[in-house]
């Protein structure tokens, strides 16, 4: 399970994204069909996408066929095998709940056929940035985003002139934390390190900065 963090929007209109992201067993899972050593299958009680270790010979041609870049490694180094969720088959099959639903905290994670989640949640296969449902048909639906309240009034344009200038400091005056207004509403979206969701990250260096949370 990896979850990414991204930034979108500037000053006061800014919006955290995070996302949990597991395999996601996809109706028609380009990483089986990828793979020279047949060591990926379907298996077909509960849909899910499972590994044969003793077959994988660590090639990554599955991770280059998943859009979700679901296959995950140990290292950068060439050769290892791979390794992905399995859906918790073995807990599945003893009746029991997938333990990244059981662990969530915030009860974000929920797990049922794929006809209940649409039947309560609908049909989004995707969210925004996401690969297109289309191209593998995953195993996931989405509830929809709710509307955002404002819980605590507050004024921007306020809270910018008193962020602006600090304090008298043993008779000092230090400088203003930015020059105008316009510095902060009109900053520019590339300063921003992570303005977008990357599922497929180039190295493992790339994939701790798009998913720790250390900011």
């Amino acid at each position: 399970m990896r979850v990414y963090q991204w930034e979108k929007g500037r000053f006061p209109n800014t919006k955290v994204h995070i996302l949990a992201i597991p395999c996601l067993h996809c109706e028609n899972p380009l990483c089986v069909k990828a793979c020279p050593s047949q060591a990926l299958y379907k298996e077909e009680k509960f849909g899910a996408v499972l590994l044969d270790r003793k077959r994988c010979d660590g090639l990554r041609k599955c991770w280059q066929a998943c859009p979700y870049g679901a296959p995950q490694y140990q290292s950068d180094e060439q050769g290892r095998k791979m390794s992905k969720c399995n859906m918790c088959f073995d807990r599945l099959e003893a009746g029991l709940t997938p333990i990244c639903v059981l662990s969530c905290s915030m009860r974000a994670l929920e797990f049922d056929s794929i006809e209940n989640l649409t039947e309560k949640y609908g049909n989004s296969q995707r969210l925004d940035e996401m690969p297109k449902e289309t191209i593998t048909s995953p195993s996931i639906r989405y509830k929809p985003a709710d509307h955002k309240r404002e819980i605590i009034a507050w004024n921007a344009e306020k809270a910018l002139a008193l962020w602006q200038k600090r304090p008298v400091v043993d008779g000092d005056h230090l400088p203003d934390v930015f020059k105008t207004v316009s510095d902060v509403l009109q900053a520019p979206q590339e300063i921003i390190g992570r303005n977008r969701l990357v599922l497929k990250a180039e190295n493992s260096q790339d994939l701790m900065y798009h998913t720790c949370n250390d900011e």
